[in-house]
């Protein structure tokens, strides 16, 4: 394995606090633990802060068209709760130069909020931004046109995170179908890679881990690649065990260091995990890292229970 070595990082002068004058939210009481009250609960934290604030609450199949217009009407502060997916898109909607974003958790991974407030329930997060929140520059990535501000998971173990939701769902003859197929597609070493214009490699799978949650990256100028080189259940386990005793990074199958930029290739679309969200890409795909991905208002530090 070779393993990255994380550089110290700058000393700088604390963040000033935002002024924030203006505030929407977008409500999916749908999604995950958002539940039917929780737009009237979030009226009220910041009813109770004096802040002038619109609070949307559409149906789930107007979410990501409300989540545009928000982002159109340029808040101060972009307020989101609800999934992964709905957080994700408002971030990449809003990028560096629009509105500060607040990701809240209202799904079922999470991912993106836990990495900036921590585990706390939504009412927590928000309360903790509003009160003590920083504005905060996250970086992440890109692959074929596909944000990423946590991780991003290329390969066969993504396909179980398809079983997994079946079986969330109650649909066990689905759950069973699609864990066949991703076993089927277990240790093909479909995956080749090259990373910074370097020597062409394969892998079972990789995984992008952005810094906001790597734990051996304090500085923001790349990703974190792991490349999962394993051909057999045994390696599996062992690097199943090897995360619970140890950190995973010395797994002998594991190949990690740090890209701005790479390319991946697969004889098959790719399936793929970024920040919990399932999806396929081309059997040929770049990516990069973005140093400045979109504003957050959230405390100064990434929580380490969120660290990959």
């Amino acid at each position: 394995m070779t393993s990255p070595s994380a550089a110290p990082a700058p000393t700088s002068a604390p963040a000033a606090r935002p002024e924030i004058r203006r505030i929407t939210a977008v409500v999916n009481a749908a999604s995950g633990s958002v539940g039917p009250d929780a737009a009237e609960a979030l009226r009220a934290i910041l009813a109770a802060r004096d802040i002038d604030a619109t609070v949307l609450a559409p149906d789930p199949h107007e979410i990501e068209e409300t989540v545009r217009l928000a982002v159109n009407t340029r808040p101060d502060l972009l307020v989101i709760l609800a999934g992964d997916g709905t957080a994700r898109l408002a971030a990449e909607l809003c990028g560096p130069a629009g509105p500060m974003v607040a990701p809240l958790p209202g799904g079922t991974m999470n991912l993106l909020p836990h990495a900036l407030y921590g585990n706390r329930p939504w009412r927590e997060a928000l309360a903790a931004a509003l009160d003590a929140g920083i504005e905060r520059k996250v970086s992440g990535g890109v692959i074929d046109g596909h944000t990423f501000y946590c991780s991003a998971i290329l390969g066969s173990p993504a396909l179980w995170a398809r079983a997994r939701e079946a079986v969330r769902k109650g649909r066990l003859l689905e759950a069973w179908r699609r864990g066949a197929y991703a076993l089927r597609r277990a240790f093909t070493g479909d995956i080749h890679y090259a990373l910074d214009g370097g020597p062409r490699r394969a892998a079972e799978a990789m995984v992008l881990i952005s810094p906001l949650i790597s734990k051996v990256m304090e500085e923001e100028t790349a990703l974190e690649v792991a490349a999962l080189e394993m051909h057999s259940a045994s390696e599996v386990f062992r690097l199943a065990f090897n995360g619970l005793v140890s950190d995973w990074r010395h797994d002998p199958g594991v190949v990690n260091q740090f890209a701005s930029y790479g390319h991946v290739w697969a004889r098959r679309s790719i399936p793929a995990i970024l920040d919990g969200e399932i999806l396929r890409l081309e059997h040929g795909a770049r990516f990069e890292f973005r140093p400045a991905a979109f504003r957050v208002l959230a405390p100064s530090t990434a929580h380490p229970e969120a660290a990959l």
